[in-house]
């Protein structure tokens, strides 16, 4: 029973490094569904870790070096991929930093004691579905045209180093961790929840990156609570 959890990481790693093979290959669509699916196991492994009261110093290291690979690795070869389908070879190596910034963001969550109940930084799952949503809206809504031209090219740039300066920033960050149904102890949660649903139905695939801004503009308003959340 104590190793059901840490299978489901290696289900996320696995999921990481077939994303990483699709991604290398121009397959952003298939490398977006494994994040996805990986960014999903991510979230039940330590679910099943507190329900069967198995958590380990082990499982959470072993979390780490899957989320590297899930959060950080695969989602910098999207971006290395998209910008090198958009033709721009020399900003697309901008990708790379992300899963260097993504490295130093989790071994600093592993040090981290204030960490137990919210974040300090942003999470690389949210960064790598920024990068999912886009790759989504690219391939899926046939918006490579769109997106293709200089000024959002230079956006995606800004956009990767902002985040990626945001994953080792000292910025309060509420978790999803629900314990109750109470509104009064979820009320920010559900407010996001309710935030994503109505971005995700407006804007489909680009409603996943919308909806990380969210996450971020809603952190950055509830700051001063961030301890109790």
């Amino acid at each position: 029973m104590k190793q059901i959890p840490n299978l489901i990481t290696l289900g996320n790693l696995l999921c990481g490094v077939l994303a990483c093979v699709c991604a290398a290959n121009g397959q952003v669509v298939y490398a977006s569904a494994l994040i996805i699916l990986g960014i999903v196991f991510d979230f039940f492994d330590g679910l099943a870790a507190r329900i069967l009261g198995v958590s380990s110093p082990m499982g959470k290291e072993l979390d780490s070096l899957a989320d590297v690979v899930t959060s950080g690795v695969a989602p910098g070869l999207i971006f290395l991929s998209l910008l090198s389908q958009f033709g721009y070879v020399g900003l697309a190596f901008l990708g790379l930093l992300i899963p260097l910034f993504s490295a130093y963001r989790l071994a600093k969550f592993n040090l981290d004691t204030r960490q137990t109940h919210s974040f300090i930084g942003l999470p690389t799952p949210a960064n790598a579905l920024v990068w999912v949503s886009v790759a989504l809206a690219v391939n899926i809504n046939s918006m490579e045209s769109d997106f293709s031209t200089r000024p959002w090219v230079i956006g995606f740039a800004v956009v990767s180093v902002i985040l990626n300066i945001l994953l080792v920033s000292e910025l309060p960050m509420f978790a999803l961790k629900i314990k109750n149904l109470s509104w009064k102890d979820n009320k920010v949660r559900y407010i996001f929840i309710i935030g994503c649903i109505a971005l995700i139905a407006v804007f489909r695939e680009l409603g996943l990156a919308f909806s990380i801004l969210w996450y971020i503009v809603l952190s950055i308003i509830t700051r001063p609570k961030s301890e109790e959340v």
